[in-house]
């Protein structure tokens, strides 16, 4: 069972969320407290879990990367042993930013981030089709980014 967090733990992992770069002392007077009990909020949300990882977003367009990808991937055979390997083989390809196991008409949703259609193609020709097992893949592209965020509504 999950542990209740306090409106401070969510106070500061919402802090987090919108900048991870924050000092201590910074979220601390934000929330009129005292930097060593932040400290020890994060380091406990850390251990925790609730906080996995910091990371930097980046500018796709600014890292030539202005393609974004959608793929819709069904697998031909579904047994435990299929699906692991799939699932193995496409963390290997560094160009997949996200994959999704679905539920629905889709085996798998992959998001890919690339320079142009042209590598989009070589991706399919060269890496996606080597997969052994996939049945039909869909492809859809993005034509504008709407809204995108990292953040979750807590």
């Amino acid at each position: 069972m999950t542990e209740r967090l306090d409106d401070t733990d969510l106070k500061i992992l919402r802090i987090l969320q919108e900048n991870a770069k924050m000092t201590t002392k910074e979220i601390a007077d934000q929330l009129h407290l005292t930097a060593s009990p932040v400290y020890e909020r994060i380091k406990r949300l850390e251990q925790r879990g609730y906080i996995k990882n910091y990371v930097a977003l980046l500018d796709k367009k600014k890292l030539n990367r202005p393609v974004t990808a959608i793929c819709m991937v069904s697998l031909r055979y579904h047994n435990e042993g299929f699906i692991e390997t799939f699932e193995l083989q496409i963390k290997e390809l560094v160009e997949v930013q996200e994959c999704y196991h679905m539920a629905g008409k889709v085996d798998f949703f992959l998001k890919i981030h690339l320079e142009s259609l042209e590598e989009y193609h070589e991706f399919v020709r060269t890496k996606l089709s080597k997969i052994q097992n996939i049945g039909v893949l869909e492809s859809y592209f993005v034509l504008k980014e709407i809204y995108n965020t990292t953040t979750i509504a807590i």
